[in-house]
């Protein structure tokens, strides 16, 4: 019997948290964390795991998967508990979206989404916002989007065209289309990142709204058919002469892009996270197979070109998880974590490509056939190296980091 998460986790101080450990360094998981990821495991293996390939064919949206999910405490796990959430931090969540890639990434990115969408009014929101937006959160099981990629304008966020004008009543005014919007399909409500100032730099030119999903003007394009990761709804949103009352600006007006950017700083953790779960089932799946397939009267585990490809398929999920592990952690104690998230996302996006790829060429023709599962998950895995900043942006912030503690006067650069 499945329990729920609220049961489980102690509550905690606030929303994006978890304790130090007492003593200093500590690599073992709580027993709070071990219960999580129990739960999350046996929830993957019951209930995403035999779906996966059908939801893939069909392209279906998990709503079902994303019910029971959420009954058990696996969606929306950051919202504080005041506003009837988990209050789990970023490295609890980054535990749970492990164990449900490995199930399935789509199914994951669907949920994760939700957190993402969340993570603006996390660090930005005021009472009245969170209690009614992510306190609906915790009373249904709706899903969120977040809405700032635009047709022209992915990784160029000073490219953004939408516009927000504001009224003589104080309301905005919304116009533009955004791109690539997961669970827009679904979303009861969206963050959507605006310009609201034409002659301002990038740093203040946007203001963060919340608009409501069934808010009049709103167009929605048709769910896109991509690669892979296709449970997720992904679609174009037009905005047209959408209003947006005073009260949903998220912050103050050119605080958008501050706050965009820090909803990442948890949130590319976690989808570092999903990217070591696909990893971590493309080595599970290549070593069974390694075992059981034989060659030359032996199984070609014992292969050495075999092993190795397995050997280091360990060695880099491993590391992965833990640049992961540290990111999140360091958002939980309220540390700077931005350099060390966009190394965790990076690499981890890498190590699940190499991985999955590597998983296709163990199982050779096999590998490249529907009826087995790794081509899904090379299929699947190219888009983390895309989506919440592609592998080449977290790369310009881990070299200007790297410069920034070089010209400070840094005794080291990087480490502790």
């Amino acid at each position: 019997m499945l329990r729920s998460i609220p049961k489980l986790v102690r509550p905690i101080v606030r929303g994006y948290s978890s304790e130090a450990a007492p003593l200093g360094m500590c690599f073992a998981l709580s027993e709070e964390q071990k219960s999580i990821q129990e739960m999350a495991r046996k929830f993957t293996r019951e209930e995403i795991t035999p779906v996966a390939a059908e939801y893939d064919r069909t392209g279906k949206y998990p709503t079902d998967i994303i019910k029971k999910a959420w009954e058990l405490g696996l969606v929306n796990t950051h919202i504080e508990a005041k506003y009837g959430g988990a209050d789990l931090g970023v490295l609890d969540s980054a535990i749970i979206s492990e164990e449900l890639a490995f199930g399935c990434s789509g199914i994951q990115t669907a949920i994760e989404a939700n957190n993402l969408a969340e993570a603006p009014l996390v660090v930005a929101g005021n009472d009245f916002q969170k209690k009614k937006y992510l306190g609906r959160m915790t009373e249904e099981p709706l899903v969120a989007s977040y809405g700032v990629t635009e047709p022209g304008a992915g990784s160029d966020v000073a490219g953004l065209k939408t516009s927000a004008e504001k009224k003589a009543d104080g309301s905005w005014v919304i116009n533009g289309q955004k791109m690539w919007i997961t669970n827009s399909g679904y979303a009861n409500w969206f963050f959507v990142l605006a310009r609201t100032d034409k002659t301002a730099g990038t740093g203040k030119a946007f203001t963060g709204f919340i608009v409501d999903g069934d808010s009049p003007g709103i167009t929605l394009g048709r769910k896109e058919i991509n690669m892979g990761q296709r449970a997720s709804d992904t679609r174009g949103v037009t905005f047209e002469d959408v209003v947006v009352p005073a009260e949903n600006v998220l912050g103050k007006e050119g605080e958008g892009f501050k706050i965009a950017m820090n909803a990442f700083d948890i949130t590319r953790p976690l989808v570092a996270s999903g990217a070591v779960g696909l990893a971590r089932r493309a080595m599970e799946e290549a070593t069974k197979y390694s075992l059981e397939r034989k060659t030359m009267g032996k199984p070609i585990f014992n292969h050495q070109a075999v092993s190795f490809m397995l050997a280091d398929m360990a060695m880099g999920i491993e590391s992965a998880r833990m640049m992961v592990y540290r990111s999140a952690y360091m958002r939980d104690q309220g540390e700077k974590n931005t350099w060390h998230a966009s190394i965790a996302k990076a690499l981890a996006s890498e190590v699940a490509n190499k991985c999955a790829a590597d998983a296709v060429q163990i199982f050779g023709g096999n590998g490249f056939n529907t009826e087995y599962p790794v081509e899904k998950l090379m299929r699947d895995a190219k888009i983390f190296q895309i989506y919440e900043g592609t592998s080449q942006i977290q790369r310009l912030i881990i070299s200007r980091g790297l410069a920034d503690m070089a010209t400070s006067g840094a005794s080291a650069l990087g480490g502790f």
